[in-house]
């Protein structure tokens, strides 16, 4: 019997893929428990429209990280930091307060989980952060830190 997996069944397939099964695991087990529908073709167009819909958002999803990294490469921020003698510093610049300097000097809502620093920021100067918006596209944050 050919059924179509409405969630994620272990040893047997991916949410959305259609499957030959017997007709008693199927009856018995798939069909009650909700995690398969029969494979008529009704419940085939509606599959086949529901990834349509998921192209079309991952799609758009995609079109506006693009746009948000141009907007992010074009900037940059400054953060000020607490400095002692011959330039150094007192800790560190972390995600957060990048995220929060990003917020207030333009405006964009940016997660600090979305912000990679290779090494902690620990001096004075200009320095290039990576900023995670999708998982095709990551943005390079120009980070100006100066003295308090």
């Amino acid at each position: 019997m050919k059924v179509v997996l409405l969630q994620d069944v272990k040893a047997l397939g991916k949410k959305g893929t259609v499957v030959e099964v017997a007709e008693g695991y199927a009856r018995n087990f798939l069909l009650p428990k909700k995690l398969g529908a029969p494979a008529t073709a009704e419940n085939l167009n509606t599959l086949k429209l529901k990834k349509a819909n998921e192209e079309r958002v991952a799609a758009a999803l995609l079109e506006e990280a693009k746009a948000l990294a141009a907007k992010i490469e074009a900037a940059s921020v400054t953060v000020s930091i607490k400095g002692g003698e011959n330039g150094k510093t007192y800790g560190s610049v972390s995600t957060k307060e990048i995220a929060e300097a990003v917020k207030q000097q333009l405006g964009l809502d940016i997660d600090k989980k979305k912000i990679v620093l290779a090494d902690p920021i620990k001096t004075f100067g200009t320095h290039e952060t990576a900023v995670k918006l999708h998982r095709e596209v990551q943005a390079k944050l120009s980070v100006k830190v100066v003295e308090a």
